[in-house]
Parts: C-alpha cells; structure tokens; sequence
C-alpha cells in the first residue's frame, strides 16, 4: 500500500498551503478558474503537457488523450492540469524539428519548474518530441510519467500494405524511374498515412518511444498501441493513475533515467534496428540526466544484441501494429533479459524484472527467436577515420550488403539545394560507384541538422536499376529511410570538420567491418586545404536561430545546448 502524502509534504503546497499574501491569491485565482477547494487542495497537482496540434498528424489525437489522462489522475486522487506546449510537426516544420527540439526541451523545464507542480505527464511521440519532453522534465526532477502518442495505421494501396517513410521514399523512386505514374502517386497520397498516430514503421518515433519504455518512464506496453486503438485511451488512463502513485512514492525522474536504464535504451533501439536518430537524442537525454553516455558505449553495445525485431525498414516485412500484437515491447524484452540491468526500477514497478514476468511473443517472425535474428548485430555502427574523427553511423541493416565496404571517387555537394539543382547533370558523372558527399547539413551548417542524409540518386541510375549508393554526409536520415548513408559526420564541415575539405575525384572508403570512414588524401595536402578554408557566414543574426548557433553542440555528444547541458542545480523558485 503506498503511503498518501500529507498535503504540507507536497511541492504544490508552497504554492497553495501556506499563510500568506500570495497562496491567498492563488487559492482565489483557482476558484476563478471554477475549481472547488475539496477538487485540489491537498492533492497532488499533475501537469499534462499535451504537444497537440491541429498541424501535427502524429499527434492530432491527443487533445481526447489528455481526457483519458485527467481521468486516470482524477481517479487516482490528483488534481489533473493541461499545459499546450510546443508541437514539433516533423511534416510540416521547416527547416526541421530537430532546431527547436532543445526549445520545447527549454519549455518543459521551465514550466515544470515554474508552477504548483507535484508531478507530470508528458504526452508526445513524433520523433523530437520524446527526447525533447524527457529532456526538460529530467532537468527538473519531478515523478514523471510519459505518454506515447503511439503508431497509426497501416497503410494501403492496390492491396499492398504500406510502411509511412519508407514506402514514400521506394514509390517516389519508382516514379523518378519511370516505373509508376502521377496516377499512382495520386493514389499513394490518400493510402500512404490513414489514421492519427506517427510513422508505424521502425523510424525515430516507434524508435524512441520504444527506448521511452525501455527507460522505464511508461507503462508496459505504452509504446507500441496504435494510436487509434482503444487501448491506447486505456493506457493514457492507466497512466494518469500511475503519476499519482509516483508523487506519493516520491519516485522522481532520477530514479528512473539511471545509467543502467540508458545501456538498457541503446540495448533495446540496436535490438529492434531502430533509427540512427535514437543516438543524438539519446545522448542528450543521458547527459541531461547526469549519465555519461557515448558513441563508443553504441558500437559495444551493438556487437553483443542481436536484431530481432523484422519491422520494416531494418527487417523486411512487418510494421508496429504487428510488433504490438506479437507482444510489443515486453515481448522483445523478454527474449533478451540477460542482456538488461533488470533490478532497476520503473514507473510500474520496483523492478524491470517484475514488470516483465508473464511477457510473451506471441508470433516468431515479427519478434524473432534468438537463434533466428534478423542480424547477428545491433543495427547501428559506429565509425571512425580522418573523415569523422569524433564519430560517424551508418544503419548498416538497412543497406545494400556489396556497398559495407566500398571505395569510390567522390562528387561533393556544397548545400542541399546545389545538390537538388544538379544531382542529374550529366557532367558530373555519376556513376553506381561514386560516393556522394553533402556537407554544410549538420547542426549550425544545416541549420538544425535536416534529415538529408537519404540523397536521392540520380534518374539515370534509378533508370538502369540502381537503388542504392554510398553516400556522407554531416546531417541526420530519417529513421523511416534506408540505403547506405554514412551520417552524423562530427565535427561537421560547417565548424571546419574534415568533411570541408573533400573535393570532387578524391576517393573515400568505407568499411563498416573494420568501422572505418577514409579519406584517401594524405595529410599533408589536407593541411594544405584546411590553411586554404575560410568559414562560412553565420546563419542567424537574430534571435531564436543565433542562440541555436551559439551553444548547439555537435552530433557526437547529443546536439544539445551548451548552457542546458552543463552540469549545475537550479533551485525551486520562491512561492511566497
């Protein structure tokens, strides 16, 4: 039985409890937003912060959501209040989401931070939003409980099943070959993405909500309901329910976001072939939750779990509706238990260990038996070399098995939209053994580190059959897309990384067998180029952009900012 907090030992009631000016005012500032005092003094006060848009697909469903939250809460005995926070729409913002994840991750803070606040339910699932809500919420410290915004439906057309990402990359491919036409696409448009809910293939959303549950901050099972499925009203309430009891255990993020919960998170995104973009973001988390979390800890960790996930588009068939009636996350979990810390504790229960007894995988091919993996190694590798000597990943699953290693003559792409204007002029020549380099794509050269790593090959190759190439570059790929795509490149070109120093004809080789990322062109002519560089000019010269520039830090340590990620306390503020 957990033991009610008295009201004096909530947070809240420095706000609401005491004898002065200022909890007077509150309390009469309460009854005028229609509240009775029996309805909240004394109770745990629950922030829902709700990332709803109306231009936010993923997340189009969870203003009903947040009604199932409140209910749980209500039920529970807390006092439910709905905060609107930033949406980070990954179709629609521009120049990508990834510029304003450590906003919305400033936003959570402070507002935490800020008001009478016992604890708080984050509710997110498009791909910036997981790490940015965690962000916040792990450099405040309070009970938090998250709510993934869950899958939508598969997609369809022409009786084909269709992964969101991954199938819009292979059709629009298919159309820049001649292969389908604007009837098609046409088509594809209206069966491409059918239902509220984000990405249901392995991209960074399933991918980071997975790693979500994985950490021990949902309820078992949250990350893989689709996000219609009435389940998923279920599991929202379940877990207003549970943040209450997390405020009267005094289970704080700390407790939970543990290093043992991080090895645990990289074990569980390498096992299910999930996005390259779980490394940044879960670095990031890590680093705000005082935990030292690296690339190299990606690399050992990869060499020791299996892929066992065969979801589209690391595996080759299923999408997370399936993964979720296979036995979701707790199923995969249970085929690597000797591989997890499962004496930690999560919002569930006071051990993984516990929370995992009776998981079960109810369909071999979805969730694969150890001895029949989908790879033999985690889905990620790191690499290193002259050309990334911080840190470069490739999703080695995803790719053509002859391009692993490769080596071939560069032709470089100073920006994107050169590479959008000339990736079909004949006089590049192009060819299947070229490797494509774009650069200036990466934190502050970006701005904002797009997802443009994917480069689109050229019609004529698409033409002959072609579908993959090597390809480098210093942004980030979507986790829905696939190919040989060496990202992440640190330190990026735009800061003067080696990247800025490739020229058209030099050749490069990859091997991800030894992790190696080469620029064969001796030292001696690269210092020669590096005296001749002269850096780019800024890319803001104002506002939210010039602070971005200013503190972002690089790929390899969780493009974080400076000021947030550095260690320190930040006191409660004085309520009275």
């Amino acid at each position: 039985m957990v033991r009610m907090k008295s009201p004096d030992e909530l947070r809240s009631h420095q706000w609401y409890g005491t004898d002065g000016l200022r909890s007077f005012s509150h309390r009469a500032r309460t009854r005028q937003l229609g509240y009775l005092p029996e309805e909240h003094l004394g109770k745990p006060v629950i922030a829902i912060l709700n990332t709803w848009s109306d231009i936010n697909p993923c997340h189009v469903h969870l203003r009903e959501r947040a009604q199932a939250v409140k209910r749980g809460v209500w039920q529970a005995g807390g006092f439910p209040l709905e905060f609107p926070v930033s949406t980070l729409s990954e179709t629609f913002q521009k120049p990508t989401p990834m510029l304003y994840r450590n906003l919305l991750a400033m936003e959570t803070e402070e507002l935490l931070r800020s008001y009478p606040v016992d604890g708080a339910v984050l509710m997110g699932g498009c791909d910036k939003s997981t790490p940015a809500l965690l962000m916040g919420a792990a450099s405040v410290d309070l009970p938090t409980v998250f709510v993934p915004a869950g899958p939508m439906l598969p997609g369809h057309w022409r009786n084909e099943i269709l992964g969101s990402g991954t199938d819009m990359w292979k059709y629009w491919d298919d159309k820049r070959a001649g292969l389908i036409g604007e009837c098609e696409m046409t088509e594809l448009e209206s069966g491409l993405a059918r239902s509220p809910g984000h990405c249901m293939t392995m991209g960074t959303a399933s991918t980071l909500t997975a790693a979500a549950e994985a950490l021990g901050v949902t309820v078992p099972g949250a990350s893989s309901i689709p996000a219609v499925d009435s389940g998923h009203d279920r599991m929202a309430a379940q877990s207003g329910m549970r943040i209450v009891e997390q405020v009267h255990k005094g289970r704080v993020l700390s407790s939970i976001l543990t290093q043992d919960a991080f090895e645990d998170a990289v074990t569980t995104v390498l096992g299910l072939g999930g996005s390259t973009n779980a490394v940044i973001h879960l670095i990031a988390m890590a680093g705000r939750a005082g935990v030292h979390l690296t690339l190299d800890d990606f690399d050992r960790i990869a060499r020791t779990v299996p892929v066992l996930a065969n979801v589209r588009p690391g595996g080759q068939t299923y999408l997370m509706e399936d993964f979720h009636f296979a036995g979701g996350l707790p199923g995969f979990l249970s085929r690597i238990t000797d591989l997890l810390h499962l004496d930690r504790p999560t919002v569930s229960c006071d051990t993984l260990r516990e929370q995992l007894v009776g998981a079960r995988v109810h369909n071999d091919d979805v969730i694969r038996p150890r001895d029949n993996p989908v790879a033999d190694e985690g889905g990620v590798a790191v690499l290193r070399g002259n050309l990334c000597p911080d840190g470069a990943v490739i999703k080695h699953i995803a790719a053509e098995p002859h391009l692993l290693k490769h080596t071939g003559p560069a032709v470089v792409f100073d920006d994107y939209r050169t590479m959008q204007r000339t990736i079909n002029d004949p006089e590049l020549g192009i060819t299947a053994d070229s490797v494509l380099v774009l650069r200036n794509a990466g934190p502050k050269g970006g701005p904002g580190m797009p997802e443009y790593g994917m480069l689109p090959l050229p019609d004529h190759l698409l033409k002959q059959g072609v579908r993959d190439m090597v390809r480098i570059s210093d942004a980030r790929m979507s986790g829905t897309s696939y190919g040989t795509c060496v990202l992440h490149i640190a330190p990026e070109s735009y800061v003067g990384g080696p990247l800025a120093l490739v020229r058209t004809g030099d050749t490069i080789t990859l091997d991800v067998e030894a992790r190696t990322l080469q620029l064969n062109v001796d030292d001696e002519e690269l210092e020669r180029r590096r005296a001749e560089w002269t850096p780019p000019p800024a890319r803001y010269e104002r506002g939210y952009g010039a602070l971005y520039n200013d503190q972002i830090t690089q790929a390899d340590t969780g493009c974080d900012f400076e000021f947030l990620a550095r260690p320190g306390k930040v006191a409660d503020p004085y309520a009275g």
